[in-house]
């Protein structure tokens, strides 16, 4: 099992990190929402639980409760700029489709 990230991931997340002054990462997972079934949620991490696992690449700590861990497999986390917006974007080869909005998914 694994979850991968871009190099354009990488610096933000540890610009948001450095910014926020504390944190070992941030948290990958997925809820319950939305027209298609599913969304991601990305936060930040202070302390790990129990339950989670943790994938460290390029000077990041990506973490992944097991429960998401299913939907999430094989993620790659990448940071966009197109225009006048940015984001991170999740390539995920588990998704089956996606919500027109692009706000959810369904696996």
């Amino acid at each position: 099992m694994t979850i991968t990230i871009t190099d354009a991931a990488a610096s933000r997340i540890r610009t948001f990190l450095e910014s926020r002054g504390q944190g070992i990462g941030l948290r990958l997972g997925v809820r319950i929402s939305g027209c298609s079934g599913m969304a991601y949620v990305l936060e930040f991490v202070d302390e790990l639980h129990k339950e989670d696992q943790v994938f460290e690449e390029k000077g990041v700590n990506i973490i992944v409760d097991s429960k998401s861990m299913l939907y999430l497999d094989g993620t790659e986390l990448d940071f966009t700029k197109k225009g006048l917006n940015e984001g991170f974007q999740f390539n995920n080869p588990n998704v089956n489709s996606e919500c027109g909005c692009g706000e959810s998914f369904n696996v």
